[in-house]
């Protein structure tokens, strides 16, 4: 096949029928938000109203869907019977039916047609794009073996084609959430209790005296029933310790915030452990009881003092003192949160284990008012056969290098594409669903050869995000508010059981994501591994073998299940940690067996190059990534985002509030669009700060299109966590430029 380049994407994306059919819409002729909702109040009496589970993020709180007698959806609001909303949705579920309603929505299959600067693509039936998508995956298999096609998955989607992956013989599957996100926390906890972090995480924060956030910016990034246990936690008095460079929302209701400097955060972390151990602030009985290698510790962070913490993190000794005095005061009802968005600066798995150890030595695990310990109802898998053993999976070309991956790590996976990959497997095609990697995984150009690289690229997708420009194939997926998917039954406090189903038809020649695989699936032969007719049979099954049904799910969306295990460790009671000494390891046999640091040690990173600023991203609460901000409900809410600057930085070039700006990183690589500055004191002096998503390069996404700039193409480097392989993206800097740049090439 020709190789795709990034200035035939632009061509390709531009030309032909791939307007139309990408968009649906003139952009001068685009009707106005409110010209697509049926504003007719309706009567209670004529409503309907389905279950949901909210896919906006991964929250995926239980809702009701309603619509009126024309089948107009017209809100969306939360399921009271749900631990993870308590019935209150956030600004993007109650947003979400506006990606129902999108008209930049991909509307039907496509296929990439013609040769180099002539490539274009042509809209298909679902036939023609299946039989291809089929042909394509056996001329692969035939010459490579099915592992050689690789999946990059996510969100609820991800589950379908797992299944269809697992049936065809590849376990070459990865998601950005772990590497680019929470594997190195997962691999930390589990380091030192046995076990990872659930989603919600298991924080008590409702009950909690003391509550300590580590760059978490809760209150931005809209973590719906944590939010509101924060806000409890806060009215109830509870000391909030905030660590950032920047006085985010959280930091705002805190009492201490300590404004550190960028990437020492495992020095802070270090002091706070010999303040706890050498002033008899730990919780001695817990400690003795529950864990290992409590004297190892003692030894190791002698010499880890507030002073030497002081200098290196540039925070008041006196803050770095009140603040470890406040948690131990409050122990065991204290909740050092471990993060959600962890990859940092490379050595993001042994800051996690200072953060597990901290609250070890806190007595907080398993204690009311630190982390209680979640439980969930096990839903029985329909019953097929065994799927075949792949000769080779993600591990194998990982494992050697990164022992502690906890799973498919999207980076090495894309480099096993690249044709100078030295791996000893080699990646030929990939399936991508749910998920824009070219946002989502750092080193943008690297992800750009190892795609010209490729036999083929399918992707499935809902919106036209810029890796849709990069297909052979594209399958559009309908929205959540259009499909089954797989029943929820996450870990709380109160096991529960959640349904989505479809509340209106999928729009144009949209289908759903179960769908898809299992046509794909069929059409390769795999029926033994589909022999429900559709997801209804399926899911209707679990649900019996759980005491309720379809029927009954349909009416009420979500059941709630007693518990069987205690909600906190019986005081004084025997308890067997998952580790492979039976207790809390302080010290990790885990680590240390695989050859890495038993006990976390400081490393300096990278200062400022002089004129540049570390480079900052997060969240903001009516957006999801880069999902949403096509989204016309939230879109309105935000538009574009702003750059962040102090008024020190603001002075040296010249800066007005509001003036748009460019940014160049240490790479020379430029922000393809203006961002305008906020000057704030509410940001260190040597680091800027912009919301994630913004900057999209596709025209066909009219609203996002050009507003604001886009961080992700300024996280050319990275440090590679030794443990997981995940990404440390923490490590960027940028410089602020006050006139446009030359010209440079811009996808659109």
């Amino acid at each position: 096949m020709s190789k795709i380049t990034r200035r035939k994407f632009i061509k390709i994306s531009a030309a032909g029928t791939a307007t139309l059919a990408m968009s649906g819409v003139i952009l001068d002729s685009t009707p106005k938000i409110a010209d697509w909702f049926d504003k007719t109040p309706a009567k209670e009496s004529e409503v309907e109203r389905t279950p949901t589970i909210c896919d906006v993020c991964f929250w995926k709180c239980s809702a009701w869907v309603y619509k009126n007698k024309k089948g107009h959806i017209q809100k969306i609001i939360g399921n009271d019977l749900d631990p993870h909303s308590n019935g209150r949705l956030c600004p993007r579920g109650t947003g979400g039916v506006g990606m129902y309603n999108d008209n930049d929505r991909l509307k039907t299959p496509l296929i990439r047609v013609g040769e180099g600067d002539d490539a274009t693509f042509k809209e298909a039936t679902w036939d023609e794009a299946l039989d291809l998508v089929v042909k394509k995956m056996n001329e692969v298999i035939e010459k490579y073996g099915p592992e050689s096609i690789a999946l990059f998955n996510h969100g609820s989607t991800a589950p379908h084609f797992e299944h269809l992956f697992n049936s065809f013989g590849s376990e070459t599957t990865a998601e950005p959430a772990v590497a680019q996100c929470l594997g190195s926390r997962q691999a930390g906890y589990y380091a030192t209790f046995g076990e990872g972090i659930t989603t919600p995480e298991p924080v008590d924060f409702v009950n909690s005296k003391a509550i300590v956030l580590i760059g978490n910016h809760i209150g931005e990034n809209m973590h719906n029933g944590l939010v509101q246990d924060f806000s409890h936690a806060v009215e109830n008095g509870a000391s909030i310790i905030v660590v950032d460079p920047r006085y985010s929302t959280a930091a705002s209701k805190a009492k201490i915030w300590l404004p550190i400097k960028p990437s020492t955060d495992i020095a802070l972390l270090l002091a706070w452990i010999h303040i706890l151990i050498y002033e008899d602030l730990y919780d001695k009985n817990y400690v003795e009881k529950y864990t290992y290698g409590f004297e190892q510790l003692k030894s190791h962070v002698a010499n880890f003092t507030p002073e030497w913490a002081a200098k290196i993190t540039e925070l008041d000794i006196n803050l770095i003192k009140k603040a470890a005095y406040e948690m131990a005061k409050a122990a065991p009802a204290v909740a050092v949160h471990p993060g959600r968005h962890t990859a940092w600066y490379g050595d993001d798995t042994q800051r996690e284990r200072a953060s597990a150890i901290l609250n070890a030595l806190l007595g907080a695990w398993g204690r009311k008012g630190g982390f209680y310990l979640p439980e969930k109802i096990n839903v029985p898998k329909y019953p097929l056969p065994h799927y075949p053993e792949p000769d080779w999976t993600w591990q194998d070309i990982t494992k050697e290098k990164y022992r502690g991956a906890i799973a498919g790590v999207t980076n090495i996976i894309r480099d096993a594409s690249l044709p100078d990959s030295d791996a000893k497997h080699k990646v030929k095609a990939w399936f991508v669903t749910a998920t824009n990697i070219l946002q989502s995984i750092p080193e943008r150009e690297k992800t750009l050869k190892a795609i010209d690289n490729l036999e083929f690229l399918v992707v499935v997708d809902t919106m036209p995000a810029d890796i849709v420009g990069y297909a052979d194939i594209v399958l559009p997926e309908c929205t959540y508010l259009e499909r089954y998917d797989d029943l929820r039954a996450s870990k709380h406090k109160i096991p529960t059981v959640a349904l989505r189903m479809p509340a209106a038809e999928p729009k144009n020649e949209t289908k759903p994501g179960w769908w898809i695989a299992r046509e794909l699936g069929i059409r390769l032969g795999l029926e033994k591994y589909y022999p429900w007719k559709d997801y209804e049979e399926l899911l209707d099954w679990q649900l019996r073998q759980i005491g309720t049904s379809l029927e009954e799910m349909r009416k009420e969306g979500i059941k709630q299940f007693e518990r069987k295990t205690p909600l906190y460790i019986p005081e004084g009671s025997e308890w067997y940690f998952p580790t492979a000494t039976g207790k809390i390891e302080l010290y990790s046999t885990w680590l240390a067996n695989m050859g890495y640091d038993a006990m976390p040690k400081y490393k300096s990173h990278e200062d400022n190059p002089p004129g540049f600023y570390r480079l900052i991203y997060g969240r903001a609460p009516m957006h999801t990534f880069g999902r949403t901000i096509n989204n016309p409900n939230l879109n309105d809410l935000m538009d574009e985002n702003v750059l962040w600057v102090n008024p020190k930085v603001a002075k040296i070039h010249g800066l007005k509030n509001g003036q748009e700006v460019w940014l160049q990183n240490q790479d020379n690589i430029t922000s393809d669009f203006p961002i305008k500055v906020r000057i704030t004191e509410r940001i260190r002096h040597d680091s800027v700060f912009m919301v994630h998503g913004f900057g999209q390069l596709n025209k066909k996404m009219y609203r996002a299109y050009g507003k604001g700039a886009a961080d992700y193409k300024l996280l050319s480097k990275v440090e590679l966590d030794d443990v997981t392989g995940g990404t440390g993206m923490r490590v960027n800097f940028v410089t602020i430029l006050t006139e446009k740049p030359q010209k440079q090439e811009v996808e659109s």
